[in-house]
């Protein structure tokens, strides 16, 4: 046991230093073309709205998947059909397969906008089959736009959405998708809403412009973007496909292999609620976790048979592993305690030991500052350092979740698409809604690493180790947070059926 603890405890070690190494590399990355880049996509936006008339502007369709959405069907068709157009160039598609009354508001809304003379289409399927990416697939093959938009159901797109986008793709044949910026309607509804803007800033304000402004691989984020239809009916890339549940990073991907480029305008952005709900909150980070394995599994082999430099090569790996980062801090803490006991029998250890807790302590400054800079840069000011503590403890509290996600994608294909039920929230009024996410029993896990966490930083502060002490206790309040906001509550309604309690790890065959 003492030399499996010492193994396990050196593997998180130095996988948290060299992903924490990673974000600050990222850092160096978005700083240093950031400023340019923004400056060419301005000029190529001003320069094709000044030079091109309505008429030469491309056919688009914006396609607005959705499955019981009732809360949020409406605003959202209503702000993509209000999007500036030219007229008779932009087509509306709801790609409905909802099974409640989601259809009445859909038909309802798509029934007024039609008398106004919008171009408003209603897709429905007899079935789910590919979930989202199904029906994205389903849509584009009656869709009359060579350059397709999305957006989820919980956005609300900016009017000149498409006047901004649209020049980006226009401009360079080789581009076959432009992603916007995410934005927030909600995010001071609570501490949870408030943790994840800081968190979506990071990935926003940093990542995607690091990598995609520096010819390294990035991702569509399955909306707020718009594609060209070529790039994803392309027999080189195969077009959308439901074998992972991240459609969106798989077909991105799959396009970037085939030699098409991405595009990420920062300044294009597009307001989304964000889930004010725990277990909403959970249900999507177990899809992205899942679904991330799920691309690396399916993708990585041909990322390093590809003819991609070795520099994008390994930024591609840690894109598409980010999420192993859980299983890495739930090692570090499992092991954390009987290490010190190894340290206290073996004082000769002692001093690397120290070097490995020195690595980690400064690899946990690098998401402190990654934000923080990213928050700042997108003109929030220094808000990102208070809110930095609430994204410190949702982070530690949500790594078993998202550990125990991540494991499953490692070994199982495809899976059901479970959507985050949107309740309408906004910064000026908090949504309700009749959908519940789906709860299960991990938050008992969730309060007893919470305790172990505790008692290992006891154990560290009766050793007179304050550092780690603290880095421990950051443990302790992240997992009683999570999972005594996790505790069950009175069964209510989920798409017309009671919630069902799900066991902690799902081994259903895909």
């Amino acid at each position: 046991m003492t030399i499996l603890a010492v193994i396990l405890f050196c593997l998180a070690t130095v996988a948290l230093a060299v992903y924490g190494v990673h974000l600050y590399v990222l850092l160096w990355l978005v700083h240093r073309r950031g400023d340019q880049r923004g400056r060419i996509q301005r000029q190529t936006i001003e320069a094709f709205v000044a030079s091109t008339p309505d008429e030469d502007w491309p056919i688009v369709t914006t396609q607005i998947p959705l499955y019981n959405e009732m809360n949020v069907a409406e605003r959202v068709i209503e702000a993509v059909a209000a999007m500036d157009y030219p007229p008779g160039r932009h087509e509306v598609q709801v790609l409905d397969d909802s099974t409640d009354g989601t259809g009445r508001v859909v038909d309802r809304v798509a029934e007024r906008l039609r008398s106004r003379g919008l171009d408003v289409q209603v897709v429905r399927r007899t079935d789910r089959e590919g979930f989202k990416a199904g029906a994205l697939a389903a849509g584009l093959a009656q869709a009359r736009g060579e350059l397709v938009a999305i957006f989820d159901s919980d956005f609300v797109p900016p009017p000149d959405f498409l006047r901004q986008a649209v020049p980006l793709l226009v401009c360079d044949e080789g581009i076959a998708c432009v992603q916007g910026r995410w934005a927030h309607l909600n995010p001071r509804e609570t501490w949870l809403t408030r943790a994840q803007a800081l968190g979506i800033d990071g990935h926003f304000g940093v990542e995607q412009g690091a990598r995609c402004w520096n010819g390294l691989l990035m991702n569509f984020n399955g909306t707020a973007g718009i594609w060209r239809r070529k790039a994803i009916e392309d027999p080189a890339v195969g077009g959308w496909t439901g074998d992972t549940i991240t459609e969106d990073l798989d077909l991105s991907y799959r396009a970037q292999l085939a030699g098409w480029r991405f595009d990420y305008c920062k300044e294009i952005a597009c307001p989304a609620e964000i889930p004010g709900d725990i277990h909403a909150f959970k249900t999507q980070q177990r899809r992205w976790a899942t679904g991330s394995m799920q691309v690396a599994r399916k993708l990585l082999p041909r990322v390093w048979r590809s003819d991609l430099s070795l520099v994008q090569k390994i930024e591609a790996t840690f894109h598409l592993t980010h999420y192993s980062v859980a299983l890495w801090m739930l090692l570090l803490l499992l092991t954390a305690q009987p290490m010190l006991s190894i340290w206290l029998e073996h004082p000769r250890m002692s001093q690397w030991f120290w070097i490995a807790w020195v690595w980690i302590l400064g690899s946990t400054f690098a998401p402190s500052v990654l934000y923080t800079y990213a928050r700042y840069s997108l003109g929030g000011g220094w808000s990102g350092l208070k809110v930095m503590p609430l994204l410190m403890t949702l982070g530690m509290g949500i790594c078993a979740n998202n550990a125990l996600a991540m494991l499953r994608g490692l070994f199982v294909s495809g899976g059901e698409f479970v959507r985050t039920p949107k309740s309408g929230s906004t910064s000026h009024q908090r949504g309700h809604t009749a959908y519940a996410a789906t709860q299960s029993h991990l938050w008992i896990v969730e309060l007893s690493l919470g305790f172990y966490a505790l008692t290992s930083s006891a154990y560290y502060f009766a050793a007179d180790q304050w550092a780690s002490c603290n880095f421990l206790l950051i443990y302790a309040i992240g997992f009683f947070a999570v999972g005594l906001a996790s505790r069950p509550r009175r069964p209510a309604a989920r798409d017309g059926q009671a919630i069902r309690q799900e066991p902690l790890v799902d081994v259903s065959p895909a």
